[in-house]
């Protein structure tokens, strides 16, 4: 059986990686597998249970029972831990911050990299996963790798609306201080560190639509697909 086709699209928090994956997986009919937003139900359920993220026995052990699942509904990827639809709850900042902490650790990265690549390869037309060591580590072959980047004062006005929209307001400069903060720890970290595979096409976003963005990945699969 052929394997699905893979697009891997990293880069960092507030660039548009989530909005622009949800968009073509439904204009592309593909799976998405948000690998973000595994992370981050790792660190919802460590944080939920008392499990400090450097307590590596406790997290092996929460790793073992742990069961994450997605399902689009309404034009929405859902994302369920344990059978809780967690979507909401792992979008904070504090769960955001909680979960770069969690990545760094070498076992949660091993235990999880199997589960996303069976996730992709069950996908039954191809596969988008977004994260931030998806083109690296994750999917070093996949058949397309996007880098996708903006200016940090960007980024940051992007992720105060969305907060804001949630109902979870946060001033600007706080928003921006938290993202400088995980930016400094996905890059420098030891394991996996957030950064373009040497092959990755980078797309700056600062100034583009997110129509600019998916149009363009879109036309790397129809070159891809020949």
């Amino acid at each position: 059986m052929a394997r699905p086709l893979i697009v891997a699209i990293d880069g960092p928090a507030g660039a548009g990686k989530s909005s622009v994956s949800k968009i073509l997986a439904l204009r592309l009919n593909f799976t998405l597998v948000d690998t973000g937003a595994i992370y981050r139900c790792i660190a919802l359920k460590a944080s939920r249970s008392g499990v400090a993220f450097d307590d590596l026995p406790a997290l092996q052990s929460l790793l073992d029972a742990v069961k994450v699942t997605f399902r689009m509904e309404e034009d929405k990827n859902h994302v369920f831990l344990d059978g809780e639809d967690v979507s909401a709850a792992i979008r904070t900042s504090e769960i955001s911050l909680a979960a770069s902490k969690v990545s760094s650790q070498p076992v949660v990265r091993n235990a999880l990299l199997e589960l996303q690549r069976r996730l992709a390869l069950a996908a039954e037309h191809g596969a988008i996963l977004e994260g931030r060591d998806i083109g690296t580590v994750v999917f070093p072959d996949a058949d397309i790798k996007v880098f996708l980047f903006a200016d940090p004062a960007v980024r940051a006005e992007r992720r105060y609306e969305e907060l804001f929209q949630k109902g979870h307001e946060k001033p600007v400069d706080q928003v921006l201080a938290d993202q400088n903060k995980r930016d400094k720890e996905d890059t420098e970290r030891e394991v996996a560190p957030l950064k373009p595979a040497p092959d990755a096409v980078r797309i700056d976003s600062t100034h583009l639509h997110l129509s600019e963005v998916v149009h363009q990945i879109e036309g790397l699969v129809s070159a891809k697909r020949g």
